[in-house]
């Protein structure tokens, strides 16, 4: 049997390049603080996962990691995941555990199961297809409609076939306006979906809604705060459009179940930054049961993205792989980054474990401690 016998984490300092992108959360610039999670074995393999979203990194998830979870996993087999799974809401009700702390941790072990087992995540998962398509997505960063013409027009010259809108602060005359405006502008082919970030009360979601359906888009991402399931419910009665919810709850796995329950949306959403793959896995399981899609949102950092693909390439019941946009921000670490091939889908890897090579000279040269 292998058995973990260290957990280290490698803080980077990364400056995030100013690549223009004003949007209603501030400019995109500055630097960060990245983990580097390493597992050890006493066989010498290494399982490893970036630890903290691009735009906020990790240092308040390195205590929890190192402190409440190291001891937990040093002698235990990597393959014991779904004990860990077990004992969170143990760990978060007495050692205030939380998922994006656990997260990395859960995706590091899968990596080493997989590179122990000479086999790509998703096949240990049970491949259901090898490819994907993405669609193109950019935070928040127009005021008026026509910003979001050009776009559209971007995204499309691009090569992309789907489009994801973040509408931010634009008032409700201007976002029906632009929704019309950009309809218009991709053509009827072309798939479009919709993200206010949970940011509208219901009279406002239901009117944007209703252009949403008069102009067929694919799905309705968090119009309002994911909490209030009586006001999600009323929407799904009176929209075609399907409500996509949501990646923004801290489980979303418990979260999705009292929906189910509730019946309050037709589309779930979920992300490997707060349930690793085994929690991904189960909340895709979990909605497929009842017929319904687990969209999987972006995870943050690019090994977290690319456990989102394992997952997606394990379950049928998620149509897009979430591309953000610009590649600059949130593309670090690795030799080879995701990349779409010639017909714009993105391929399975045949690597073992998540299948992806650290750019080690990256890191050590960027590294300004390791912690233990």
């Amino acid at each position: 049997m292998v058995k973990i016998t260290d957990v280290k984490i490698d803080v980077i300092n990364r400056e995030l390049p100013d690549v223009g992108l004003d949007s209603d959360l501030g400019r995109f610039s500055g630097n960060v603080s990245q983990g580097v999670l390493r597992i050890f074995t006493d066989q010498g393999v290494e399982g490893n996962c970036f630890i903290g979203e691009f735009r906020n990194g990790g240092d308040e998830l390195y205590p929890l990691i190192l402190k409440v979870l190291k001891p937990i996993l040093i002698g235990k087999d990597p393959s014991e995941r779904e004990l860990i799974w077990s004992s969170l809401r143990i760990l978060s009700s007495r050692k205030r555990m939380s998922m994006p702390a656990w997260a990395p941790v859960d995706v590091a072990l899968w990596d080493l199961s997989g590179k122990i087992a000479e086999m790509p995540i998703y096949k240990m998962l049970g491949a259901q297809r090898h490819e994907i398509e993405p669609y193109a997505t950019y935070l928040p960063r127009y005021t008026t409609p026509e910003g979001y013409i050009e776009e559209a027009n971007e995204i499309m010259n691009d090569g992309f076939r789907a489009y994801k809108i973040h509408p931010g602060s634009l008032n409700t005359k201007d976002t029906i306006e632009m929704v019309d405006l950009v309809r218009n502008t991709v053509g009827d082919d072309f798939q479009l979906m919709f993200d206010p970030n949970c940011g509208y009360d219901y009279f406002k979601a239901l009117n944007i809604g209703m252009a949403l359906d008069d102009n067929g888009f694919y799905w309705y991402e968090d119009p309002v705060p994911y909490y209030e399931i009586d006001t999600i419910s009323e929407l799904t009665k009176r929209l075609k459009v399907p409500i996509c919810m949501s990646d923004q709850s801290e489980n979303q796995f418990f979260h999705a179940a009292r929906s189910i329950r509730a019946n309050s949306n037709r589309s779930y959403r979920g992300a490997a930054d707060k349930l690793g793959i085994t929690g991904l896995k189960k909340l895709c399981s979990l909605a497929e049961g009842f017929g319904l899609n687990c969209e999987i949102g972006t995870a943050g950092n690019p090994t977290l993205d690319m456990a989102n693909l394992h997952v997606i390439f394990s379950v049928k019941n998620c149509t897009y792989f979430e591309w953000w946009q610009p590649l600059e921000a949130h593309q670090f670490g690795l030799i080879e980054n995701i990349k779409r091939n010639s017909n714009g889908m993105i391929e399975a890897t045949d690597k073992p474990g998540l299948g992806c090579d650290i750019d080690w000279d990256y890191i050590n040269s960027n590294k300004i401690a390791t912690l233990e």
